[in-house]
């Protein structure tokens, strides 16, 4: 079955190093977050992947990830495409100061002509761990919605706050997401805005699937958001945003729960720690030094 993994990057911004937390090396070989998503995508069944970039920064992304990226992929069969985000897309003007794109939702609207078939999305910036891809592989064959969560207390900061969706969840089915600021760890838990939070709740990081025909349910979709928007220079048509529609007006969403460890780079500081991470993971066996290399000896041993 064809399935694609939908990489929202167009964030990533247009000079590198400096700073460019998408872009910072992680891993001991100097692998990128995003190898890793690439990775762990390929090895549950992912046979498509497709970046969401800026035309202004498609040169320097190919430099530093595409063309490496498709060098490793053109001998398993897995197609690479590009799509493109730009705040012009899809509506008849852009508000005067209009600085930046319309969100998540915008951005996959943006890929819609690459999307043949039921996908995932997640951010470029997000390690999600390998079971996600593996839940998600397997549910894209139902034809139907979910979203992967993850466990709050495996995806917060030593170095500050952050924001999550924390998810409402009946019988595996995702009731509602409450976009909750500030969560931070302390000495009797987690909490936000000194309110105490339940550490083992089920959270948004972003990881969605669709069936194809949720392409058509975003173009009439983003069509309603801009005739109705009440802040033009700030509104954005997010996915968490639209499922709480679609929630509301029926369509179910399953919750694919996983343990895994999520690492992000939210602040400078957490940098040594995400690369002490991945030097565990890779020296625990989870990935090979020589990270590809397990897909390629796949590869080599079906086609002797």
């Amino acid at each position: 079955m064809k399935n694609a993994l939908v990489i929202l990057a167009a964030g990533i911004g247009s000079r590198y190093g400096g700073g460019v937390k998408q872009l910072e090396p992680v891993g001991p070989a100097d692998e990128l977050i995003i190898d890793y998503s690439i990775h762990d995508a390929i090895e549950a069944g992912f046979n498509k992947i497709i970046f969401i970039i800026r035309h202004d920064i498609e040169a320097d992304f190919r430099e530093r990830i595409g063309d490496r990226i498709e060098k490793v992929c053109a001998p398993l069969d897995i197609e690479i495409a590009y799509a493109f985000q730009e705040k012009t897309m899809f509506v008849d003007s852009v508000p005067e100061g209009r600085t930046k794109p319309w969100g998540t939702g915008h951005a996959v609207l943006c890929a819609a002509d690459q999307i043949d078939s039921p996908f995932a999305v997640i951010n470029a910036d997000d390690y999600y761990g390998k079971d996600g891809y593996v839940k998600a592989s397997k549910f894209l064959t139902l034809g139907s919605y979910a979203l992967v969560g993850y466990v709050l207390k495996n995806t917060l900061s030593d170095n500050g706050t952050v924001t999550r969706g924390i998810c409402s969840v009946e019988d595996g089915k995702l009731v509602g997401i409450t976009e909750t600021k500030n969560i931070m760890k302390n000495s009797e838990g987690v909490s936000a805005n000194g309110v105490k939070l339940d550490p083992d709740s089920l959270v948004s990081m972003n990881f969605w699937c669709y069936p194809l025909e949720f392409v058509d349910i975003l173009k009439t979709g983003f069509s309603t958001f801009i005739s109705n928007m009440t802040d033009p220079m700030k509104d954005e048509y997010l996915l968490p945003i639209i499922a709480d529609g679609m929630l509301k007006c029926g369509t179910e969403f399953a919750v694919l729960p996983t343990n895994d460890q999520w690492f992000g780079v939210t602040y400078k500081e957490d940098k040594m720690s995400v690369i002490e991470s991945f030097k565990k993971l890779h020296e625990t066996g989870v990935y090979r030094q020589d990270l590809y290399s397990d897909l390629m000896g796949d590869w080599q041993r079906e086609n002797e």
